[in-house]
C-alpha cells in the first residue's frame, strides 16, 4: 500500500513553545489513520500545516508523492478538511454555501447538481438545503461540513474531531458515509477524535504529546504493548477469585481478572476449569492505551 501522506521532521513553535517538535509519520492510501493527543499536543497545528492554512518552521510535507508548501492548488484539491468549527457562512443557505464551494473547483451547473445528489445520498442533506446554515442543529451542520469537504471528490478526508457532541443517529450517518467512501473510492481518512471506540476501528494510530510521537501502531499492537488482557468470570464467589492471586475487580454479574496477555489467560483458565465455566476474555480498551502511554485523560480540543 503506497504512502499518500508523509510528514518528515515537521517543526512549529509559538515563542518558546514547541507545538510540533521534529514530527515524522506517514499515512497509507485508503487507510483510516487516527491521530490522537490531549489538548495542546499538536494535533490541530499539524493538520493546519498539512492542509496549507499554517506555515511550518521546518520539515517536509508530501501529499500523494508531491512536496507541499501549503500553496499548490493541485495538491489542495486532493484534500477535503472538516475542521472542529464550521468554516461555512451561517447567513447563507446550505445550497448556496455548497454551490459557492463547488465553484472554487469549477464544479457548476449540471455537474454541481449531480454531485449534490450524490452527497445527499451519502449524508441526507436534501431537507436542509434551503435553510440558512446558522439555523441548523449541530448534527445537521456537521453533515453539511462533511459535504463541503467532499464536494470535489478528494483523495484524503481530514476529520478534526468530526463527531464531538453529535447524537448517536448523526454519528451513525457520518460513519456510514465515511466507510462507504473508503470501500467504494479507496478514500484515505485522517482522523483526530476523543471517542476511543472510533480510534479502535483505525488501521493505524499515532499518539502524540508535546508535539512528539510517544506511541504508534495498529490498535491491536498498542493494546498488546500498553494494556493487558482481562478475563471476566461469572457465577463465582469472590473468595474463589481471590485464591488465584491475581488483581481483580467487581463488575456487573461477575469479576474482572487482569492477565498479561491471551497466552497467560489461556493457561489460567486451563489450570482452573472448575472456576471458569462461564467466562470471556477481552483486550484492554484504547482508553487504557492512551492513559498508559500519556499518563493523561483525553479531553476535547487541540493546539
Amino acid at each position: 500500500m503506497s504512502k499518500i501522506i508523509e510528514i518528515k521532521n515537521l517543526k512549529k513553535s509559538y515563542g518558546d513553545t514547541k507545538a510540533v517538535d521534529d514530527l515524522s509519520f506517514c499515512v497509507k492510501k485508503g487507510e483510516l489513520f487516527a491521530f490522537l493527543g490531549v489538548n495542546g499536543a499538536g494535533k490541530s497545528t499539524t493538520i493546519n500545516i498539512m492542509c496549507g492554512s499554517l506555515l511550518k518552521d521546518g520539515g517536509e510535507v508530501f501529499i500523494d508523492g508531491e512536496e507541499f508548501d501549503g500553496k499548490d492548488a493541485k495538491v489542495l484539491t486532493k484534500l477535503g478538511v472538516v475542521y472542529q468549527n464550521s468554516v461555512l457562512d451561517k447567513q447563507l443557505t446550505v445550497y448556496d454555501n455548497l454551490r459557492f464551494r463547488a465553484s472554487l473547483y469549477k464544479i457548476e451547473g449540471k455537474e454541481f447538481e449531480a454531485r449534490l445528489n450524490e452527497l445527499d445520498e451519502l449524508l441526507v442533506i436534501s431537507d436542509v438545503l434551503k435553510r440558512p446554515l446558522g439555523k441548523l442543529s449541530g448534527g445537521q451542520r456537521r453533515r453539511v461540513d462533511i459535504a463541503r469537504a467532499l464536494i470535489q471528490k478528494p483523495q484524503i478526508l481530514v476529520l478534526d474531531e468530526p463527531t464531538t457532541g453529535l447524537d448517536p443517529k448523526t454519528r451513525s450517518i457520518v460513519w456510514e458515509a465515511i466507510n462507504r467512501l473508503r470501500r467504494e473510492e479507496n478514500l484515505t481518512v485522517f482522523l483526530t477524535t476523543h471517542y476511543m471506540e472510533e480510534a479502535s476501528e483505525a488501521d493505524y494510530v499515532v499518539i502524540i504529546d508535546a508535539g512528539k510521537i510517544i506511541a504508534q501502531g495498529t490498535p491491536l499492537e498498542l493494546k498488546n504493548a500498553y494494556t493487558g488482557d482481562f478475563i471476566t468470570v461469572y457465577g463465582v464467589k469472590e473468595e474463589e477469585v481471590a485464591k488465584l492471586g491475581r488483581s481483580y475487580e467487581k463488575v456487573r454479574d461477575g469479576w474482572r481478572i487482569m492477565v498479561k496477555d491471551t497466552k497467560e489467560a489461556t493457561a489460567l483458565i486451563s489450570a482452573n476449569p472448575q472456576l471458569f465455566v462461564d467466562w470471556e476474555v477481552h483486550k484492554g480498551k484504547m482508553d487504557d492505551v492512551f492513559l498508559s502511554a500519556t499518563g493523561k485523560s483525553l479531553a476535547g480540543g487541540g493546539v
